[in-house]
């Protein structure tokens, strides 16, 4: 393995790019020239015969149709970003990590892409997926050590940022897609609060969860994405104080209970360390048990999951059933067996935990849960993209969660520490994950640009 080449951050990019210090032609052929030296170790894009020709040409289209004052230049102005193959561009065909024709799982193109186009972006190229983003894993690999996986769904997204090909790319979260991916690869994940992005153009897994999101190297840079995507976007303290005041550290609250004993030792280890290193550098954390039912909660999501999943697949999966991937299949055989009863009693009680969760946080006086990313490092198993376990009641809920890299195992892969927000409290959660991101950086995690591993 050779040490990752540290790369330039989202925002400065975008900065030199609008700034006129970087021309968007060269930031394509840096772009494609990591994507032909890498991706075939790590596999993280969808392979595109004249990647490099179409991204020039749109280079050359931005450069010549955009305004004349770099001042006036949009957030995005030039950057290549990866797109997740569930997501519909124009121009691109949509595999989903399937065997399915192309041309059946078409559509127009996500109100995503249109926002990205609009800030200046060029889509660098589709990003693997697992198999209709359920489980069955693509051929990704962990760019800091290609045995292990890289997660999933969103595992090839992740993988392109943490292996330098692209300083951003869009994923899609049901229940641990965005979140476990960024831990595995040491990136920032953001998944927003539910419904915060349109999910138009995109290919459903189970609509009562998808959610788009995004990887950078560090917080700004997921933040400077969130105010392109995002639905009404405030930038600011002045503009909406929030829970958290925008003005004093967020009080953090640690899930105690069954939920938080479902990591694994090396995890909790590394967390314990984390809560008492934002202790020591004058952040409120407090034990709060909470989830007392867990178990429950997870019956009750994945009824929801695997019945939408089945319902969105109805077509598709008569016509084309001998052409899913096992894990896929088992899924959607799940689903048909659940009826319209335990469904909707299965809603009730997710309606249930979300009232009964937030106002746990506010008896408490919380702004932000944190926990582990996941239940530990990559697993050396290319067959699984990793448990979804610890995203997994935050998802139910639709809440805001972020993923900072925060450590490595004993192994030296990353370990990642999830903050989680207030519903639509988007804005918020990524200010006070900030801070946090400042003092693990401070203390020795990696810093913003990352050091990542690649074959």
């Amino acid at each position: 393995m050779t040490t990752l080449l540290r790369q330039r951050s989202l925002v400065q990019e975008a900065a030199a790019l609008r700034a006129d210090a970087d021309d968007p032609v060269d930031a394509v052929h840096r772009s494609c020239d990591r994507i032909d030296a890498i991706d075939p170790q790590v596999r993280a894009f969808v392979p595109e015969p004249g990647r490099r020709t179409r991204l020039l040409e749109a280079a050359r289209q931005r450069t010549a149709a955009g305004p004349p004052e770099p001042a006036d230049r949009p957030a995005l102005y030039g950057v290549p970003v990866g797109i997740k193959d569930i997501v519909h561009v124009d121009g691109l065909p949509t595999r989903a990590g399937s065997a399915l024709p192309p041309e059946v799982l078409g559509g127009p193109q996500a109100t995503v892409i249109d926002r990205l186009c609009a800030a200046g972006a060029l889509i660098a190229g589709k990003t693997v997926t697992a198999e209709f983003a359920v489980t069955a894993p693509g051929p990704t690999r962990n760019p800091h050590n290609p045995a292990h996986t890289p997660g999933g769904s969103s595992s090839g997204s992740a993988a392109a940022v943490a292996a330098g090909m692209v300083s951003l790319a869009i994923g899609t979260q049901t229940v641990g897609s965005m979140i476990r991916p960024a831990a595995y690869c040491g990136v920032v994940g953001f998944k927003p609060s539910h419904g915060r992005i349109p999910v138009d153009g995109v290919i459903p897994n189970a609509l009562s969860f998808d959610t788009l999101g995004c990887y950078a190297t560090d917080v700004a840079g997921v933040a400077l994405a969130a105010s392109v995507l995002c639905d009404g976007w405030q930038d600011g303290a002045d503009e909406v104080p929030g829970p958290a005041g925008r003005t004093r550290r967020p009080v953090l609250g640690v899930p105690a209970g069954p939920y938080l004993e479902r990591a694994g030792d090396e995890a909790l280890a590394a967390f314990t360390e984390q809560r008492e290193l934002l202790r020591s550098a004058g952040y409120t954390v407090r034990e709060v048990p909470v989830m007392d039912d867990f178990e429950q909660i997870v019956e009750q999501l994945f009824t929801m999951n695997r019945y939408e999943v089945a319902r969105a697949h109805t077509d598709w999966f008569a016509r084309f059933g001998d052409r899913y991937r096992e894990e896929t299949t088992a899924a959607i055989r799940q689903g048909q067996a659940i009826g319209d009863t335990a469904y909707w009693t299965a809603r009730v009680r997710r309606a249930a935990f979300r009232e009964r969760l937030a106002a746990d946080g506010a008896a408490a006086g919380i702004d932000v849960w944190i926990a582990p990313s996941a239940t530990g490092p990559a697993p050396a198993d290319l067959s699984t993209t990793g448990t979804s376990i610890m995203c997994l009641p935050w998802s139910n809920a639709g809440l805001p969660s972020v993923s900072l890299p925060a450590g490595h195992a004993a192994d030296g892969l990353p370990l990642g520490l999830q903050l989680v927000g207030a519903f639509g409290a988007d804005e918020d959660l990524l200010y006070g994950a900030a801070g946090i991101e400042g003092v693990l950086h401070e203390n020795g995690r990696p810093g913003p640009a990352g050091t990542g591993r690649v074959p």
